[in-house]
C-alpha cells in the first residue's frame, strides 16, 4: 500500500472524529468513546507511519549460472533463442532483500514499527488523557469555567495526534503535539493560579518541589529535613493537639507514625478544604457502609464526598486524641478544643462527640482567630441603626444585649459595638466560652468550666479589676444574670448575649430565669434582635419582576420596586459562577431589629405588663420588624425574598 492512499484513509478518519465532535452529543466533555476511537486511530496511524519501506528486490537472472557444473545427462538440442528478458523497474540491491527494518542489526531484524516512535507517540497521547481529566474535575471543584476548557483541552489533543500523523517528520508532528497539549494546559494553570491561595498554586517551584519529594519517598529515598518532609506530606496545615495535663497546655502533635498515617493525612485534607471554602461547622455522621461529611457554608449544610467506615473512624480518633478526649468511650457525650496553623494564622477548633445508632457523630466548630473585627458599618446596619447602637456603646453605664439563635452573629456585633469604644482610655475585659475574635488592648478571659471558671466566678472577680466595660459571652443562668444587671447599675457598660427569638422575647427571658424586674428595668439600655441572611452573588445574581400581589402581602408599592433578584437557575447557569462556585450566595449580612428602652417602658418592665403592650410602646417609639428590615435589603438587591422569608418568620 503506497504512502497517498494510507494519508488519504487517514484524513477520512480525521473528518469523522471531527463530526463526532460537533455532533449534538458533544456537551463540553471529554467522551470516553471518542478517546477510544482516537487512541485506536494512533496507534495504527504510528504503527503504518513507522514501518520502513522494505527495497525491491532484483529478480533473478534467466539463463544458467557461471558457478553451475555441467548439465548432467546426454547432451540435447540447444532450443530456439528465446525474446530478451524485460528490463526490471528498479535497479539491483546490493543489498539483497530482507524483511524489517534493517537486517544487518540483529536486534530490530523482522520488526515492521519503530519501537521507540510507538512509545514517544503513545506516551503523549496518554499525557493528553490525563491532563484533560485534570482539568474537567479541577475547573469543576474551583469552577473556573468548566466547559470552555474543555471544549479547549480535547480539540487540542485532536489537532496534534493529527499533526503526528500528516507531518512528514515523526519528531516535528510529537513536538506540534506537545504544544498543543501544553499551550492549552498552561493558559487553564495560570487561570486557576489566580484564583486559589499560594498552597494550592500547581507547577511552581514549591508544588514540583513537593511533587518531587513524594514521589522520591514512595520509592524509599528521603531529601530535606523533617519539616520539609511534613510541609511537602498532605495538606500545608499544622495541628497543635490540646495536652490532657492538670494545666491544659498544647503541644505539636509530632508522631511520625501517626502523621504518615492515612487517616491523619485524610483528617489534614478535611480540615484544610473546610477553611479554604470559609465553612464554620465540619459534621462527621456515620452511616451503614460510610462516614458522611456535611460543612455549613453561610449557615446552610453541604454535604462533601464521605470517608470509607475504616478511614472514617481513624478521622474521628484523630481528633478526639488532638482534643484530648477518650478515645475508647464511644457512647457518652465528650467535648473538648485543640488549634492549628495555616499560612500563618491560629485556627481554634471546638469538638463535641454524640453517639449515635451507627456509631459515634462528631461535630467541629471552625473559629478562624485571625479574622478581623468588623466594624459597625460593615454589618448590614442602615444608617439610622447604626449611629443609635454607636450612642448607646459609648454611654457610660447600662447594658447592651444581642439576641438571637446561635450562629446569628451576635458575638460578632457586640465585638463591632467595642470596636467602637477607645480602648486607651477605657479598661476593657470580656468573658467568653471560648474567645472568638483577638482585639489589642482588651483584657480576654477564656472561661473554663472543668477549672471551676464559670461566668458567675468570672465575673465576681473582673468586678475588682476597675472595669469601665464588660463583655459577657452569654446570660445563661440567673447568677450570670444578676451579677451583669448589678455591674450595669454600679456604673459599668456591660454587653451580653441572650438566647432568644426577638427582642421582646429576650427581654422576658431574664425575668424568667429569675432576675428582679427593677433590677431588668434599671440596667437594660437597649436589645437588638437579628439574623444572618445570605448575600447574594453579584455576579451571577438575576433581575426578575415581582409580582403585584407579592408586593401588596409585603406592604411595598408596586410602583416604586422595579426590580428583586434571585440565585439563577440551573438552566441559566451554563457554568458554576467562579466567585460563589454554583451556590448562588457568598457571605451573609445581618437583619436586624432594635428595641430602644425607654422611660415608660421601665414603668411597664416593673409593672409586667403584657408583652402586647410593650410592643406597642416600641412601635410607637419608631422599631421596625426584622421582616421590614429585610425587606429594605431584598429592594437593594443585597439578598433575595425567599432568604428573607427562610431566616425570618
Amino acid at each position: 500500500m503506497s504512502i497517498a492512499p494510507r494519508r488519504s484513509a487517514i484524513r477520512s478518519m480525521g473528518q469523522r472524529n471531527c463530526q463526532l465532535l460537533n455532533s449534538d452529543r458533544w456537551d463540553g466533555r471529554p467522551q470516553k468513546g471518542l478517546c477510544s476511537l482516537t487512541l485506536i486511530v494512533l496507534i495504527l496511524c504510528g504503527l503504518l507511519m513507522s514501518v520502513e519501506t522494505p527495497l525491491q528486490a532484483q529478480p533473478p537472472a534467466s539463463g544458467p549460472s557461471p558457478f553451475d557444473g555441467p548439465p548432467a545427462g546426454p547432451p540435447e538440442a540447444a532450443p530456439p533463442p528465446a525474446a530478451a528478458p524485460k528490463a526490471p523497474p528498479y535497479p539491483p540491491s546490493p543489498a539483497g532483500f530482507f524483511r524489517g527494518n534493517d537486517s544487518r542489526d540483529w536486534k530490530t531484524a523482522s520488526h515492521y514499527f519503530s519501537p521507540f516512535r510507538v512509545i514517544l507517540a503513545f506516551g503523549t497521547f496518554t499525557f493528553w488523557i490525563w491532563s484533560s481529566n485534570w482539568v474537567n474535575i479541577d475547573s469543576r471543584k474551583l469552577g473556573v469555567r468548566n466547559r470552555f476548557w474543555n471544549s479547549l483541552t480535547l480539540p487540542a489533543g485532536i489537532i496534534g495526534t493529527l499533526g503526528v500523523i500528516c507531518l512528514p517528520l515523526f519528531l516535528i508532528g510529537v513536538l506540534f503535539q506537545a504544544m498543543c497539549i501544553w499551550g492549552v494546559l498552561g493558559f487553564y494553570i495560570r487561570e486557576r493560579n489566580d484564583r486559589v491561595p499560594d498552597p494550592l498554586k500547581v507547577m511552581t517551584p514549591r508544588h514540583i518541589r513537593n511533587v518531587t519529594i513524594r514521589t522520591l519517598k514512595k520509592i524509599g529515598i528521603e531529601i530535606g529535613s523533617a519539616e520539609t518532609q511534613s510541609q511537602a506530606t498532605g495538606a500545608p496545615i499544622r495541628f497543635i493537639a490540646k495536652s490532657s495535663g492538670p494545666h491544659g497546655s498544647d503541644e505539636t502533635f509530632s508522631s511520625s507514625n501517626v502523621e504518615k498515617s492515612q487517616g491523619y493525612l485524610a483528617a489534614k485534607e478535611l480540615m484544610y478544604d473546610s477553611i479554604l471554602r470559609r465553612a464554620t461547622d465540619v459534621h462527621l455522621e456515620p452511616k451503614e457502609d460510610q462516614m458522611a461529611i456535611r460543612t455549613r457554608i453561610d449557615g446552610v449544610m453541604y454535604p462533601v464526598e464521605p470517608f470509607e467506615p475504616t478511614i472514617g473512624a481513624s478521622v474521628v480518633n484523630i481528633f478526639k486524641v488532638l482534643s484530648a478526649m477518650d478515645i475508647t468511650e464511644r457512647r457518652r457525650p465528650q467535648d473538648g478544643s485543640f488549634r492549628a496553623e495555616l499560612e500563618g494564622r491560629q485556627i481554634d477548633f471546638r469538638v463535641a462527640t454524640q453517639g449515635t445508632r451507627h456509631g459515634e457523630k462528631m461535630t467541629i466548630r471552625v473559629l478562624d482567630q485571625s479574622s478581623n473585627v468588623a466594624k459597625l458599618d460593615k454589618i448590614g446596619l442602615r444608617k439610622a441603626l447604626m449611629l443609635q447602637i454607636k450612642e448607646i456603646a459609648q454611654q457610660p453605664h447600662g447594658m447592651f444585649l444581642s439576641c438571637g439563635p446561635t450562629g446569628a452573629g451576635k458575638s460578632t456585633t457586640l465585638y463591632a459595638a467595642l470596636h467602637e469604644i477607645d480602648v486607651y482610655q477605657k479598661n476593657i475585659i470580656t468573658v467568653e466560652d471560648p474567645v472568638e475574635y483577638r482585639m489589642d488592648n482588651v483584657n480576654q478571659i477564656e472561661i473554663n468550666t472543668k477549672a471551676g471558671q464559670t461566668f458567675g466566678a468570672s465575673l465576681r472577680s473582673i468586678l475588682r479589676q476597675d472595669p469601665d466595660v464588660v463583655m459577657i459571652g452569654e446570660i445563661r443562668d440567673q447568677e450570670t444574670g444578676q451579677i451583669a444587671c448589678q455591674a450595669a447599675n454600679t456604673g459599668h457598660m456591660v454587653f451580653s448575649t441572650v438566647h432568644a427569638n426577638d427582642t421582646i422575647t429576650a427581654l422576658f427571658r431574664l425575668l424568667e430565669l429569675g432576675v428582679e424586674p427593677f433590677m431588668v428595668a434599671n440596667s437594660i439600655s437597649a436589645i437588638l434582635g437579628q439574623r444572618l441572611a445570605r448575600r447574594l452573588c453579584p455576579d451571577c445574581k438575576v433581575a426578575y419582576k415581582p409580582k403585584p400581589e407579592l408586593l401588596q402581602k409585603v406592604g411595598l408599592p408596586a410602583d416604586k420596586v422595579d426590580n428583586f433578584y434571585r440565585t439563577p437557575t440551573p438552566e441559566e447557569a451554563e457554568e458554576p459562577c467562579s466567585t460563589c462556585g454554583g451556590l448562588g450566595f457568598r457571605g451573609r449580612i445581618g437583619v436586624f431589629e432594635l428595641l430602644v428602652i425607654t422611660d415608660n417602658m421601665r414603668d411597664m418592665i416593673r409593672d409586667k405588663v403584657p408583652v402586647s403592650k410593650i410592643k406597642n410602646a416600641a412601635r410607637k417609639n419608631g422599631m421596625l420588624y426584622m421582616k421590614e428590615e429585610g425587606l429594605r435589603l431584598v429592594v437593594r438587591g443585597v439578598t433575595s425574598m425567599d432568604e428573607v422569608l427562610r431566616v425570618v418568620k
